[in-house]
């Protein structure tokens, strides 16, 4: 029987090659791993979620063993649903390791059988973040080692003054 795939959730606004390589990491560790695209109501995204759903689509498109899917709600209630356990998260460094284990305590509060999973991110990535893109990009930087070409084209365009 083969494994059930970890999830790695987020807003992936906009993903970056860090959340690329916590999502191949994953997927090498467990099997597979499902990209979970999931809106945070307490964000106001620079991309549309349309938009996201897209370029995570493109920028995974050629990857055996990563597939890309979007939810409302809670994570949980997507694993649930399709009796999945294992959610990925990505850490930077202790503030993140901080607001991860708060999460990860609330998704086994409201999902007994999930289990959380911190893959530290590499050293290269320790400073990246998705805000910290989109400020770039919003002043014209380029961010084109940063992220995937199509987030980099995408961000061009929709940064354009």
């Amino acid at each position: 029987m083969a494994a059930a795939p970890a999830v790695y959730a987020g807003s992936f606004d906009p993903v970056t090659n860090g959340h690329v390589d916590i999502a191949r990491r994953a997927r090498d560790l467990f099997g597979s791993v499902i990209i979970l695209l999931i809106a945070n109501g307490n964000k106001h995204p620079l991309l549309s979620e349309d938009e996201r759903f897209s370029l995570l689509q493109q920028t995974f498109k050629d990857e055996p063993g990563i597939r890309v899917e979007r939810a409302g709600g809670l994570v949980t209630d997507y694993l649930k649903k399709h009796g999945l356990r294992v959610l990925v998260r990505g850490v930077r460094g202790p503030e993140d390791v901080a607001h991860e284990m708060l999460n990860a305590h609330y998704n086994k509060k409201f999902y007994p059988l999930a289990e959380t999973v911190f893959l530290p991110c590499r050293a290269e990535y320790a400073f990246l973040s998705s805000s910290a893109v989109r400020e770039a990009a919003g002043y014209g930087a380029d961010i084109s080692d940063l992220v995937p070409p199509p987030v980099a084209q995408a961000l061009a365009r929709n940064t354009k003054n």
